[in-house]
């Protein structure tokens, strides 16, 4: 009865082979994948007036995906529109209380998030 560890006949050898064949470097994504992954985490660019009045100074806002994150926005930026940002900021808009016109009551404007995302001077986005 080989109670608490007293049987020490168990080999490494075939546990570190194992290990090492799971241990394999990603590959790098394709062209292909990046874009669609951009166009998850990118929603639609942001058009209002304080955002229109941000492009002078090259700061551009996307409304994102809730799940994205700082990084994801970057690396989207990068190979959607070419450019190199310099820095992103995220804000979490929260969900508002509309009053109805037609029905009774209230509804509910939805909770997102959106991006505001530093370009170099030079550097613009066209949003065609």
């Amino acid at each position: 009865m080989a109670l608490f560890g007293s049987n020490k006949s168990i080999k490494k050898t075939g546990a570190a082979k194992s290990s090492a064949a799971e241990k394999k470097m990603p590959s790098e994504r394709s062209r292909s994948s990046a874009q669609k992954e951009s166009k998850r985490v990118l929603i639609r660019p942001r058009i209002t007036e304080k955002a229109a009045n941000m492009t002078a100074v090259n700061v551009y806002a996307f409304d994102i995906a809730r799940d994205a994150t700082k990084r994801d926005v970057m690396l989207a930026v990068k190979a959607f529109y070419k450019v190199n940002p310099l820095k992103v900021n995220v804000v979490n808009t929260p969900a508002k209380r509309v009053k109805m016109r037609r029905k009774r009551g209230f509804g509910a404007q939805s909770a997102g998030r959106k991006a505001y995302v530093f370009l170099k001077k030079g550097e613009e986005i066209q949003f065609a």
